[in-house]
């Protein structure tokens, strides 16, 4: 073969060190791209030998990873396709130039257009990233071919002349610069091909490991076994994703669930999707147990295109709420830029996001359908993420709605048509609109969930981290519905009736009893109103109203409502004016007055968790003393 010395064609000046400075956002991604090309080369000549277009031998296909510490080298080699010094010159030398749409048009019969990779495209140029020089040794599948060797030391100039490859197949010898050295250490190898490589179809070989084998048998007749090194193929070709549902058990899935998080609890349940129409996707998706921690579990799905993995970050093809779920999706569909690092939103992208929604939103209504015991004992763990969807994805809420459970104190599961018919008869005020009572803590609320019990009221639990907007969100879906803490107000206001109730004091006794509970307070935060209430009701109870609480915890939550956050706590404190105790403070002197007054202020704070530091002390003090006397 003659020498030749030539430039590589670029079409934008100065291009190349861009490529290799700012085109991939993570250097190790270099091994990736030439592992992948291995694939690619591989693949096509198992399509050519299928086709019979290549009659040879295949031999082995392993794709091998060598390093080299002390050439400082990194060498990645296949038995695919291979190439020829020409094709080398065309598919290396202008950038960005596949081989692909040259070998689909050539093989068009086989129908599989969607099935090639590119040969070699800008994924070639990543190994420049931790390389000082690139050497390409390639023997083409074709008779009578000419091993030919490219070499280039990072600039736009480069070297062809006869290589000395005697196999099929493509090296890729990678000279790593000083910065990169890190890529010389086995370990850190292995770690980049666990995550890259780990699914890969065509096998990987990382050097090799020691297997114990038997070996005959002792004295004894008992086996003896003897230790023997074997190739370490670090990835497994037939991930169940590849494989058909009917094929699969149980115990497949939550094997490969502990392949892909080790050390997690197993999963609820999961989907396994399988689609070839619009578009081709294929993949896993676990629901785990989600508990209330759902902002840590995000970005555990894991994007592959033809098994190789891609990245973790699917927010583009995974509805928001979707990003909860662990898993796998498999796509050769879903466009990717010239590194295969980020998603570009087009049809399929949306195509394939509303499938998943669908899918998940089937796979639910099955199963509360199917077993709702089962359903509502897993309500704890995967409620989270059906709220979450229903607030942000309408077409789920429109199918959520049937299958999403509200819980109550007593710990019964309802639907919300179900909990509509059960609270109509007592929580219609008397405009006709229906009133849902809630807690977000029923250990803390438990003096206002014990009075609305009381009047045979229901009171729904709402604890989760997203129950303030999901709150909301039902007010805007459901008609003549509205939602009301427990602690919001007194009960007979928080649900009014036709038949209130009148106190019997005068104006002059009721301006009197809330100037003596105001000294009392000494806090212009707490608003003091009478009221007039039952006489079994608490004499005094404080509570925030309902609005103003919802802006804050949304302030707290990050919901833009940042202006009601910085606002000081204002609370409402309702005194009784039917209560008997009250007849007895405005019987009392002054003395006799603030200290019962102060008294029942702080009980009522105490119940609310508002009473705390020196109050607290004063009030524990003042309590022991009155028992004394």
């Amino acid at each position: 073969m003659v020498q030749e010395k030539g430039t590589i064609s670029i079409n934008t000046e100065n291009i190349f060190p861009i490529i290799k400075k700012f085109l991939y956002s993570d250097h190790e991604i270099f091994l990736r791209e030439l592992v992948s090309n291995a694939v690619d080369a591989t693949q096509k000549l198992k399509r050519l030998s299928s086709l019979g277009h290549y009659n040879n031998e295949l031999g082995n296909l392993n794709i091998k990873i060598t390093v080299d510490k002390e050439a400082k080298t990194i060498t990645v080699s296949d038995s695919g396709i291979g190439m020829t010094a020409e094709e080398i010159k065309k598919y290396i030398n202008q950038v960005a130039f596949s081989g692909a749409t040259e070998f689909m048009e050539k093989f068009k019969e086989a129908n599989d257009a969607n099935e090639i990779i590119g040969r070699f495209g800008l994924g070639f140029y990543s190994a420049f990233m931790v390389a000082d020089k690139v050497e390409i040794q390639a023997l083409s599948y074709q008779e009578n071919a000419v091993p030919a060797r490219w070499i280039c030391d990072g600039s736009t100039e480069f070297e062809i002349t006869e290589g000395n490859r005697t196999e099929r197949g493509t090296d890729i010898i990678l000279y790593i610069n000083e910065d990169s050295i890190e890529f010389l250490e086995n370990h850190r190898i292995q770690s980049i091909l666990d995550k890259y490589a780990k699914f890969l179809p065509v096998p990987v070989q990382f050097g090799t490991k020691s297997e114990s084998v038997e070996d005959g048998n002792d004295e004894e007749g008992k086996p003896k076994y003897k230790t023997v090194e074997v190739d370490n193929i670090i990835n497994n070709t037939t991930p169940i994703w590849t494989k058909s549902p009917s094929d699969l058990k149980d115990e497949d899935y939550l094997n490969f669930y502990n392949e892909l998080y080790p050390f997690s609890e197993a999963p609820l349940f999961w989907i396994h999707l399988n689609v070839d129409y619009p578009f081709n996707l294929t993949g896993v998706l676990y629901f785990p147990k989600l508990k209330n921690d759902f902002e840590i579990q995000k970005n555990k799905i894991k994007l592959f295109s033809r098994q190789v993995f891609i990245t973790d970050e699917v927010k583009d093809i995974v509805p928001e709420f979707l990003l909860l779920l662990h898993g796998v999706i498999d796509s050769p569909d879903i466009p990717l830029n010239v590194s295969r690092s980020f998603l570009q939103s087009d049809g399929n992208v949306k195509k394939i996001n509303s499938y998943i929604s669908r899918k998940v939103a089937e796979k639910l209504t099955e199963l509360f359908k199917k077993d709702r015991k089962s359903y509502e004992e897993k309500w704890g763990d995967i409620g989270i993420f059906v709220k979450y969807g229903a607030l942000s994805d309408e077409k789920f809420y429109e199918k959520a709605k049937d299958f999403l459970l509200l819980t109550n104190t007593s710990k019964s599961y309802f639907t919300l048509d179900e909990y509509r018919i059960k609270v109509k008869d007592f929580q219609t005020d008397k405009n006709g609109q229906q009133v849902w009572l809630y807690t977000a803590d029923a250990e803390r609320q438990h003096s206002y969930v014990a009075v609305a019990h009381k009047k045979n009221y229901d009171v729904l639990l709402m604890d989760s981290p997203i129950d303030t907007h999901f709150i909301q969100h039902l007010e805007m879906k459901l008609e003549k519905t509205s939602l009301k803490r427990v602690d919001a107000d007194v009960i007979d206001k928080l649900i009014e009736k036709e038949n209130t109730e009148k106190h019997p004091l005068t104006d002059e006794e009721s301006n009197k009893l809330k100037q003596a509970f105001e000294k009392a307070l000494n806090n212009a935060n707490m608003k003091v109103e009478v009221e007039s209430l039952p006489a079994d009701a608490l004499p005094v109870t404080v509570t925030m109203e309902e609005w103003m609480r919802r802006m804050k915890d949304m302030s707290r939550m990050g919901g833009g409502m940042n202006f009601y956050g910085n606002m000081p706590d204002t609370y409402k404190v309702a005194i009784n004016a039917n209560h008997p105790v009250m007849a007895k403070i405005l019987a009392a002197d002054e003395a006799q007055q603030y200290m019962m007054t102060k008294q029942l202020t702080d009980l009522a704070l105490l119940a609310t968790g508002l009473l705390k530091g020196a109050d607290l002390t004063a009030f524990v003090e003042r309590s022991v003393g009155a028992m004394q006397q």
